[in-house]
């Protein structure tokens, strides 16, 4: 964009944040939407959805990203991964529910996807992290640079695909007999370690980050546990959960924060308690005044990209309804009131100058010295605290498209913004565009990718967890 027009936009965004004062962030009940509202809405889903399209190969799978700062049709990355597979089929299921393709053809592309994913190499039961996303083989060397790449099982991609599976099975029935055929093989104890009261160190009833598979026997671990509640691979800990591969209490050997004396962002308040006889340390951090239950580094995906698809919020309203609501309006007060740029929503995307890198709210963060926002404002963001704070999360977006030119009619908004220097990324990653497609369909069709996550062991075992949560917030 122009940098006067920048400079003096900014200025002025800044200038009417400190003006209103905290009175802007009042709680207040989200109007009632109109056609006129949602249209833009749909028209932003349409652009991501061609994004989306964009980064599906011929061969049926949804790559890494594309560089869409560039004319003409863009060549989709060599390397993709399970959860970029897995944004794939929901957004497709999330287009044809929405109106924007047919029946049909959300069947054809869905079973083009399946078709690959059923080529895959994979072991345990589960897929690798990289795979060439034009013919399926196993990546051993990274496309970009020639470096090698060790195989690798990952616990929280993994965990997205089987997602993306899951909606693909309810929304085409012609596809659900190959799809449970492959999610039967899909044991998620393979990477769990049982509680051990004796040594909850190393046996802590936490899955583990993933595995190497190329020793003999299991594979090789990795040395940590995905130990934070609040963080997206609890996607894996709710599989896990409603098929029965992994018992219920695992849910409570989840860290609310560390425990007092740990070495942690902040000193945590609250208590212990007792909860289907675990003992459960239930604290909170504050921030600007407001306890909340904290991520591991601070951004806005790891706390509400999961509640896209699992009711979260219904199911608990006192608990992860209110520390979802906070943390939302923590990521808007940083942004607006804290740091003053005039702009909010942080979280893990690629960066103007090229490659990635984790942004956030360090306060709101587990992690000593964890993510930063460092005046880089990523969209995907803004429409995950679509439930949260509609109104303001859609004129944020309309702001960073008017202010930065972060949005085009091709591919929709780019991954992030330096609002600061006014630089937009090049690029859109297949993670990001997912989440703005799912978040999009939840606002515009409550519920139709949460059909799945309603039902069977997520009603049976998933529900009464949530049910019983009290967060000491």
């Amino acid at each position: 964009m122009n940098r006067r027009r920048f400079l003096t936009t900014a200025a002025a965004a800044t200038a009417a944040v400190c003006a209103t004062g905290s009175t802007t962030f009042a709680a207040t009940a989200p109007r009632a939407r109109t056609a006129s509202d949602t249209a833009p809405l749909r028209t932003w889903f349409e652009a991501t959805y061609r994004s989306i399209t964009a980064m599906t190969t011929d061969f049926g799978l949804t790559a890494d990203k594309i560089d869409a700062s560039r004319p003409g049709t863009p060549v989709p990355s060599p390397q993709t991964s399970p959860t970029n597979i897995g944004c794939g089929m929901w957004s497709t299921v999330a287009a044809a529910g929405l109106g924007v393709i047919s029946p049909s053809l959300m069947h054809d592309r869905l079973a083009r996807t399946v078709a690959a994913v059923e080529r895959l190499e994979r072991a345990h039961g589960f897929w690798f992290n990289w795979y060439d996303a034009h013919d399926g083989s196993v990546l051993t060397t990274w496309p970009e640079n020639g470096d090698p790449v060790r195989p690798f099982l990952s616990t929280v991609d993994n965990a997205w695909l089987v997602t993306g599976l899951k909606i693909a099975a309810d929304a085409d029935p012609t596809l659900r007999p190959r799809i449970a055929r492959l999610l039967d093989e899909a044991d998620w104890s393979y990477f769990y370690t049982p509680y051990d009261p004796a040594d909850p160190v190393a046996g802590p009833g936490q899955l583990r980050g993933g595995y190497w598979p190329d020793k003999p026997g299991n594979g090789e671990p990795t040395g940590f546990h995905y130990g934070a509640l609040n963080t997206e691979p609890r996607m894996a800990s709710y599989l896990g959960i409603a098929d029965g591969s992994l018992p219920t209490d695992h849910y409570w050997h989840l860290h609310r924060t560390l425990l007092p004396g740990m070495g942690q962002e902040q000193q945590p308040e609250g208590s212990y308690v007792t909860v289907d006889g675990v003992r459960v340390w239930q604290g909170h951090y504050t921030y600007r005044g407001r306890k909340l239950v904290p991520t591991w580094g601070g951004s806005m995906f790891e706390a509400l990209m999961v509640p896209l698809f699992v009711p979260e919020a219904e199911w608990s309203p006192k608990s992860w309804g209110t520390t979802h609501r906070r943390y939302v309006r923590s990521q808007i007060e940083h942004g607006l009131m804290e740091e003053k740029y005039g702009y909010w929503g942080f979280s893990p995307a690629s960066i103007p100058e090229g490659g990635y890198r984790e942004y956030g709210v360090d306060a709101i963060g587990m992690q000593q010295d964890g993510y930063n926002s460092l005046a880089v404002v990523t969209p995907h963001a803004s429409f995950l605290a679509l439930p949260q704070a509609p109104d303001e999360a859609i004129a944020n977006l309309e702001a960073l498209a008017r202010d930065f030119d972060a949005y085009d009619d091709r591919y929709g908004f780019r991954d992030s913004v330096d609002v600061t220097t006014g630089r937009v990324s090049d690029s859109v990653l297949a993670l990001d565009q997912g989440m703005i497609a799912a978040a999009l369909a939840q606002h515009l069709h409550p519920g139709l990718l949460q059909r799945p996550f309603r039902t069977a062991g997520f009603r049976s075992r998933v529900q009464p967890l949530l049910n019983k949560e009290q967060f000491s917030i």
